[in-house]
């Protein structure tokens, strides 16, 4: 493909590559190289299986016959996606070695780490935003509330009475659900699982009140008469579900979801990083590639370079005083 890009567009995007000093002569030299001229690896940081393995998947066929080579997925999952993120921040950094990038391991999950072993803005090439998974919170089919209002309501007039699972602490969903309780004025205990399965089955079971769980996941279960989905935590309503409230809607400002993207060591040259984030946009721009996505629960968001890096510091300023104000912290 034949690549267009301004030269004050390209400015911006060589300052978030942290290239900025190399504008003058930046697509020169680097540029007469060839790439690729072998397999590239992308790594997934999360269990194969999931619908984020299998975007990548997706992402890595049409990115390989763009790059006119193998691109090969590598499930590498541990520490919240933070095991995988940190093998591809100590990579060389010449385009082979990419990840499949999430805020568990960028944006806003190392805010709940005490240490974490690479810095995310300093240490990688964010390269583009895929997009976000918004999640939608689901009660049993029995539970008395009908409605996410009238949920809200019971937990006000029951403080600590009432509860939510999510998939993990630090999950998008927990973390959904501490924006809920401080922005709603209400105390609702917070049951960690370690992945969505088995809080769905005590969900079901009678244990829980309710969770926030992915569209994806969650869509089969409300289809099926198991559970009711009372709200979706994004900007705006599903196409899946549009008669079902955003929570905005119901208390304003709360907006929530996991995002995902394709993210570089450091330092990769430029001529390389533009290409990258081009292709990248490009596949997620295509109609059907869109279509695929918001059936599998995303929402497609390509962002490139600059605004991928500005996408990531908002998730940072946004989540930043949530987690302070909760006293959240991932060991």
């Amino acid at each position: 493909m034949t690549l267009r890009i301004s030269r004050r567009r390209l400015a911006q995007t060589l300052v978030a590559f942290g290239l900025s000093g190399a504008l003058p002569g930046a697509l020169s030299g680097a540029a007469a190289q060839a790439y690729p001229v072998r397999p590239v690896k992308l790594i997934v940081p999360f269990p194969p299986g999931g619908s984020t393995d299998v975007i990548a998947r997706m992402i890595a066929q049409r990115l390989g016959d763009a790059l006119k080579t193998s691109v090969v997925v590598e499930n590498k999952p541990g520490v919240g996606s933070v095991l995988g993120t940190d093998a591809v921040a100590k990579a060389a950094a010449d385009g082979y070695t990419l990840v499949v990038s999430a805020n568990p391991a960028i944006a806003p999950g190392p805010l709940m780490r005490a240490a974490m072993p690479y810095d995310p803005l300093r240490d990688f090439t964010h390269l583009a935003l895929l997009g976000t998974f918004p999640n939608g919170f689901v009660v049993r089919a029995e539970h008395p509330a009908r409605t996410m209002a009238e949920f809200i309501a019971m937990a006000r007039a029951r403080p600590g009475a009432l509860n939510y699972a999510s998939a993990g602490l630090g999950s998008a969903g927990f973390l959904t659900g501490e924006l809920l309780k401080q922005a709603a004025g209400i105390d609702m205990v917070h049951v960690p699982y370690k992945g969505s399965g088995p809080a769905i089955n005590d969900l079901l079971g009678g244990q829980l009140d309710g969770m926030f769980e992915s569209l994806v996941t969650a869509t089969g279960y409300v289809r099926g008469g198991k559970l009711r989905l009372l709200s979706v935590s994004a900007d705006a309503r599903s196409k899946t579900f549009p008669e079902v409230p955003t929570l905005t809607e119901v208390v304003p400002g709360v907006v929530g979801g996991a995002w995902f993207g394709i993210s570089a060591p450091a330092r990769l040259p430029a001529n390389i990083a533009l290409r990258l984030q081009a292709e990248v946009q490009t596949i997620v721009n295509a109609p059907d590639m869109q279509a695929r996505l918001g059936e599998l629960g995303m929402t497609p968001m390509p962002l490139g370079g600059a605004d991928f890096l500005a996408f990531i510091q908002a998730e940072n300023r946004k989540w930043g005083p949530i987690i302070k104000a909760g006293k959240i912290s991932v060991e």
